[in-house]
C-alpha cells in the first residue's frame, strides 16, 4: 500500500491550519470575555445520539476484570453537556471531536470538530445575537468561500415557513405531514415511496438552501414540529419547534435550538426516532440514553443551545474550499 501522507501535501495546507489555530484562540476568547466555562466530556458513549440517519462508530471497553462494555463514538457531546447544565455548570462551552459513520465530501467529513455552547435562560433571538456577534468576533467583515462573498454586518432572519412561500409557493405549514399535499402545493412530483420528509428536505435542499447564506448570514428559524429533535414547540405555534440554521457563504453551518426540557416528551420524541430507525436501518443498535432522561426528569433549566461546526467556520475564515484544507491531518 502506498502511503498518503507526504510532507508536500501538509504544506500546501499549512496557511489554513495556521488561520485555523488563531481561529480556535479567538472562539475561547469570546466565550471566556463572556462568563463561559470550557468543558470536556467523553467521546465514548453508551449511547452516541438518537439521529434517524447518523450512524456511529462502534468501540468495546475492556475492564480489568475481564468485563466488555460496547460503546460508540458519539455524534455529538449534546447530551453529556446537557446533564452538565442540570448539575448546575452553566454557561458551558465545548470544542469537541465528533464522528458520523459513512460521511465525506468537500463540506464532510467521518471525524470533526463540533463548537457547542449552552446558555441559561436564552431565547431563540438572544442566541442569534449571540452567534451573530461570535460571527463578527473571529472572522473578517466581508469573508469569502467556495465563490460566495458574505457580509457579516448585518444579517437574514427568515421562517421555515416564510422561506418555502418565497422559493417554492407553497404554504407549509398548511400541508401539514401530507406528503401529496405538499407535493401539489410545490409544483413536484411524489416519488415511489417519498415521505413527507423525504419530499421536505428534497425542496429544502434544492430549492431553498441554494439562497440562503450569500450576500449576508441567514437564519432560518421556526422549523416544523416534526423537525423538532431536541428542540422546544413555540408556545405561540406549537405547529413549529424554536429551532435555527445558520448559513453562511452559502454553507450550513451550525444548528441550535432552545432546548426541550420536558422529560416526558423526549422520550416519546426518541422511541418514535429509534423505531424509524429500525425500520430504515434494521436495528436501533444502541440503548436509550437513560442517563439523560433522568437527569431532564430532575430538572433541566431552561436553556438555548448550538452546534456549529468548526472545520466549516475554519474553510470560512481560511477561504478553503474542502474541509480536508482545514484539517490537520
Amino acid at each position: 500500500m502506498t502511503p498518503r501522507w507526504h510532507p508536500d501535501r501538509f504544506a500546501d495546507r499549512l496557511p489554513f491550519l495556521r488561520r485555523r489555530a488563531r481561529l480556535v484562540a479567538a472562539i475561547r476568547a469570546f466565550f471566556h470575555a463572556r462568563g463561559y466555562c470550557e468543558v470536556e466530556t467523553p467521546y465514548a458513549v453508551p449511547a452516541p445520539g438518537e439521529e434517524v440517519h447518523l450512524r456511529a462508530f462502534a468501540t468495546e471497553r475492556l475492564s480489568p476484570d475481564g468485563r466488555r462494555e460496547r460503546l460508540y463514538l458519539h455524534t455529538s457531546p449534546e447530551f453529556a453537556m446537557k446533564r452538565l447544565l442540570v448539575a448546575g455548570a452553566g454557561p458551558i462551552f465545548q470544542i469537541s471531536r465528533v464522528w458520523r459513520n459513512g460521511e465525506g465530501g468537500a463540506l464532510h467529513a467521518a471525524e470533526f470538530s463540533l463548537l457547542e455552547w449552552y446558555r441559561l435562560g436564552a431565547s431563540l433571538e438572544s442566541l442569534i445575537a449571540e452567534t451573530h456577534a461570535l460571527l463578527r468576533a473571529v472572522l473578517p467583515p466581508v469573508v469569502q468561500c467556495r465563490g460566495v462573498t458574505t457580509d457579516l454586518a448585518d444579517y437574514e432572519r427568515i421562517t421555515v415557513a416564510e422561506a418555502f412561500a418565497r422559493h417554492i409557493g407553497a404554504d407549509l405549514l398548511a400541508c401539514g405531514e401530507d406528503a401529496a399535499a405538499l407535493a401539489a402545493a410545490s409544483g413536484e412530483r411524489l416519488r415511489p415511496g417519498e415521505s413527507w420528509e423525504d419530499l421536505f428536505f428534497r425542496l429544502l435542499l434544492g430549492r431553498i438552501e441554494p439562497h440562503l447564506g450569500r450576500a449576508r448570514p441567514s437564519f432560518l428559524t421556526h422549523w416544523p414540529a416534526a423537525q423538532a429533535a431536541l428542540a422546544r414547540r413555540d408556545p405561540a405555534d406549537p405547529r413549529v419547534a424554536e429551532r435555527f440554521e445558520l448559513f453562511v457563504c452559502g454553507i450550513e453551518l451550525a444548528n441550535a435550538f432552545v432546548e426541550l426540557t420536558d422529560a416526558t416528551e423526549q422520550r416519546a420524541r426518541f422511541l418514535a426516532d429509534r423505531a424509524r430507525r429500525a425500520a430504515l436501518y434494521g436495528s436501533a443498535e444502541w440503548p436509550l440514553d437513560e442517563d439523560f432522561l433522568a437527569a431532564l426528569a430532575h430538572g433541566m433549566p431552561p436553556a438555548a443551545g448550538i452546534a456549529l461546526g468548526l472545520d466549516r467556520l475554519a474553510m470560512i475564515a481560511a477561504g478553503a474550499s474542502n474541509i480536508n484544507d482545514v484539517l490537520w491531518l
